[in-house]
This record gives C-alpha cells, sequence and structure tokens, in this order.
C-alpha cells in the first residue's frame, strides 16, 4: 500500500504560480497511475488531471488545460502539477490519487489511495 503526502499549496494572488508535489512511500509510484483531484468548499471533489505509470501520456480537464501542467519523477516516488495562470475559481483543496488498475483518467472511484490534501486559495 502506498501513502501519498501533498504540498505546495498556498496563497496566490490571480495570474500567479504555485507547484504541488505529492511524496509517495511504501511503494514505488511507479506501480501506479496518478491523478490529481480538487474540492472547493461545499462543493463535489472534482477531476483536475491524470499521468500514466510511465509518464507516456497526460489528460486534462477542460478548465485548467493549457494552465496546468502534469509530471512524475518515479526515481524520486514524486507527482507533481504546476499550476499557472491561476484564477480564484482554481481555489480549492488539492488530492493526489493513485490508481493500482488500468489508466484511471477523471474517473475518481478508479483511484484507490488518496493524499491528505493541500489547500490552494487563488485572491482576486
Amino acid at each position: 500500500q502506498v501513502q501519498l503526502v501533498e504540498s505546495g499549496g498556498g496563497l496566490v494572488q490571480a495570474g500567479g504560480s504555485l507547484r504541488l508535489s505529492c511524496a509517495a512511500s511504501g511503494r514505488s509510484l511507479s506501480t501506479y497511475n496518478m491523478g490529481w483531484f480538487r474540492q472547493a468548499p461545499e462543493k463535489e471533489r472534482k477531476f483536475v488531471a491524470a499521468i500514466r505509470r510511465n509518464g507516456g501520456s497526460t489528460y486534462y480537464a477542460d478548465s485548467v488545460k493549457g494552465r496546468f501542467t502534469i509530471s512524475r519523477d518515479n526515481t524520486k516516488n514524486t507527482l507533481n502539477l504546476q499550476m499557472n495562470g491561476l484564477k480564484p475559481e482554481d481555489t480549492a483543496v488539492y488530492y493526489c490519487a493513485a490508481a493500482r488498475g488500468p489508466f484511471a483518467g477523471s474517473s475518481l472511484s478508479a483511484y484507490d489511495y488518496w493524499g491528505q490534501g493541500t489547500q490552494v486559495t487563488v485572491s482576486s
């Protein structure tokens, strides 16, 4: 079983950037397809981005396409999310997630392990 810990959240002005990281322990990150999700207050958790085990392909929600970049470094057991051009509507708790099975994409229920989340707040 893998443990996931997110970091890098914070408060940023609109138009700014943040880089989130997700550190994995317990098992090699290369075992899993990975994803980022976010949850705003009183809203459902929503898909942000996903990446295959080998990093060969990525998939983004339309709302973040062109602004966010998901990447992974399996040698460092780390997943990243570079967020540029942040908007107030990006404010949420961001979670990384790991899927043991096939590429899970945006399917929240297909992910088996979750981190505790990191808060991102974008001021206008």
